[in-house]
Order: structure tokens, then C-alpha cells, then sequence
């Protein structure tokens, strides 16, 4: 692979993977509502996932999802209920007039299993490694050296998008200090996260119907 091809990859992902997405959101959620820790664990979280995802790849066991829609539109699904479900069951907390608690008091353990799901049922990492990876390897390279290729690719990937989720997980933490310190219930604050996944699950379902 030339010094061309790796730069045009990088650069293509770094708008990819940093453009909004569920991934993104999670982050930038955790860390706006429960601190800068939070937001840095989930991105370790969202990049395990990706490492699923890079591992799933260079194995082929992708071609089996990318030549059945029926499975794609399963994963995209499923995604979107898990998003539903995090959004309601913040609108089931308990809530207080003083803390921001329900998504504030999840244990890191959570926040970081939470985040792996997330990822792997995002239909944005999905298609990222199902047709947009593959599009950068060597046509007719034997399968060792497609696979090694695809490992590097994704492994840059991880880089890139862990880079990019970590500055997600500190701007959010920055802006999420003053929503912290808001004199607001938190019922009000889960009301608000709680609608943001609401509605991201609404729109991945519509575009897998």
C-alpha cells in the first residue's frame, strides 16, 4: 500500500468516524452528565467495540452480513431498541432535586459495557467496516495479504477514532460542568439525555424500514 492510498484513508476516516453518530453521542453524553472519567472510559468502550468489529473483518466472517440485508437490518434494529432502551430507563429514574442521578450514578462497569453494545449495534460502524474499509485494500491480494492489510487498516481506524472519541469526552466534560451545576432537577436533565436517545433510535429505525 503507498504513502497516497494510506493518506487518503486517513483522511476519509477522520471525517467518517468523527461526523455525529450514536457512537459519539454516548460519549459526549456520559461525559457531559457524569464527568470527564465517565466520557473516557465509554470511549475505551466504543473502540473495544471497534476492535470486535476489526477482529470480525479480517476473519470474512463481514461478507456474510454484507450479502444479506436481512442481517444488516437486524443489527440496525437492534441497535435502535438498545438506544430506546437506555433513553427510557432514564425516564424510569428516580428523581432528585439536587443531583443530577440515574445516568450521573451509573457504575463505570456500566457506562463501559453500555458503550461496547452501543458500537457493535451501530449501524454506522457496521457499514464503515462492511464497505468502506474493504474499498481501500489491494484488489487481488491472496487472502493473507488481504487480511493483514485489513487488520492495519483497522487498526489505524481504532487509532483515529479513539484519538477523535477522546476529544469528544473532554469537550463534553467542559460544557457538562455548567449543565452539572444547573439548578435543575434531575428529572429535567434525564428528560433532556433521555429524548436525545429517543430520538437517535427513531431515526436508525426509519432507516432500516
Amino acid at each position: 500500500m503507498g504513502i497516497g492510498q494510506l493518506a487518503g484513508f486517513a483522511g476519509a476516516t477522520l471525517v467518517l468516524v468523527g461526523m455525529p453518530g450514536p457512537n459519539n453521542l454516548y460519549i459526549s453524553l456520559r461525559s457531559l452528565t457524569q464527568g470527564r472519567r465517565a466520557g473516557v472510559v465509554s470511549a475505551l468502550a466504543i473502540e473495544t467495540g471497534t476492535l470486535v468489529y476489526l477482529v470480525v473483518t479480517a476473519l470474512g466472517l463481514a461478507t456474510l452480513v454484507q450479502t444479506s440485508p436481512a442481517v444488516f437490518r437486524a443489527i440496525t434494529v437492534a441497535g435502535a431498541l438498545y438506544l430506546a432502551y437506555l433513553g427510557l430507563k432514564l425516564l424510569r429514574a428516580p428523581a432528585s432535586e439536587h443531583a443530577a442521578e440515574g445516568l450521573q450514578a451509573a457504575p463505570l462497569g456500566r457506562v463501559f459495557r453500555d458503550g461496547v453494545v452501543v458500537n457493535l449495534l451501530n449501524p454506522k460502524a457496521a457499514l464503515f467496516f462492511l464497505a468502506f474499509l474493504p474499498q481501500f485494500a489491494t484488489r487481488g491480494a491472496n487472502p493473507d495479504q488481504l487480511r493483514a492489510e485489513l487488520l492495519m487498516l483497522g487498526a489505524g481506524t481504532l487509532l483515529i477514532g479513539l484519538a477523535l472519541d477522546l476529544c469528544y469526552a473532554i469537550g463534553a466534560d467542559a460544557v457538562g460542568r455548567r449543565f452539572r451545576a444547573a439548578r435543575t432537577s434531575s428529572r429535567t436533565r434525564n428528560l433532556v439525555v433521555a429524548t436525545i436517545y429517543l430520538a437517535l433510535a427513531a431515526f436508525a429505525v426509519t432507516t432500516a424500514l
